[in-house]
């Protein structure tokens, strides 16, 4: 009985060792598997589209987002492909443990309606900024929020809120969305 204990924990380790260390996991469905790789220093190209443009792909953790949050900024429309999250695990999840995230790319959190809405950055690698929307897709908060910050006080906001849109850090500043600038939401 003991020899097949030792055998079968054996057997375990030794299947999940198939796989180099670094070694894409083909069965990863962000399309990290086929990134192409510099012949001289084995590093990976920058994704020049798709969800992870401008980032090695190896990095870019986003799974191909098929919507698109499209908010009527003063320097004309800003497009943000998203991934929603709609449901409790996705909220409580968010971006935690991503070490990058795409240019025009976020996270879009969902609530079944208006209330203040607090978030946290626990376990967040990267620096996001979020804007907080109401029901109409208004802007009513933009806060910048560091990266791996789950001090309180949290990031609250301003005013009763029903959708909460992350990006990378500064990227609202940066396009010229502000607070009272509407948004066309996916939901």
């Amino acid at each position: 009985m003991r020899w097949a204990i030792v055998l079968l924990i054996t057997s375990l380790l030794i299947a999940g060792c198939g796989q180099n260390a670094g070694e894409p996991d083909a069965s990863n469905t962000g399309g990290n598997a086929s990134s192409p790789k510099n012949a001289q220093d084995g590093t990976s190209k920058p994704a020049t589209s798709g969800p992870c443009k401008g980032v090695p792909v190896e990095r870019c953790d986003i799974v191909d987002p098929s919507r698109t949050v499209t908010i009527d900024a003063d320097d004309g429309d800003v497009r943000v492909r998203v991934e929603v999250a709609d449901d409790m695990d996705e909220m409580q999840k968010g971006l935690m443990g991503r070490t990058a995230l795409a240019e025009d790319a976020g996270m879009l959190f969902v609530y079944p309606e208006e209330r203040e809405l607090s978030f946290w950055m626990k376990d967040t690698l990267i620096p996001l900024s979020i804007a907080f929307m109401d029901s109409e897709g208004r802007i009513v908060d933009i806060q910048e929020m560091k990266a791996l910050d789950d001090t309180p006080p949290h990031y609250t906001s301003a005013e009763p809120a029903r959708y909460a849109l992350e990006a990378n850090k500064g990227f609202f500043a940066q396009r010229g969305v502000g607070v009272g600038d509407r948004a066309e939401l996916p939901v």
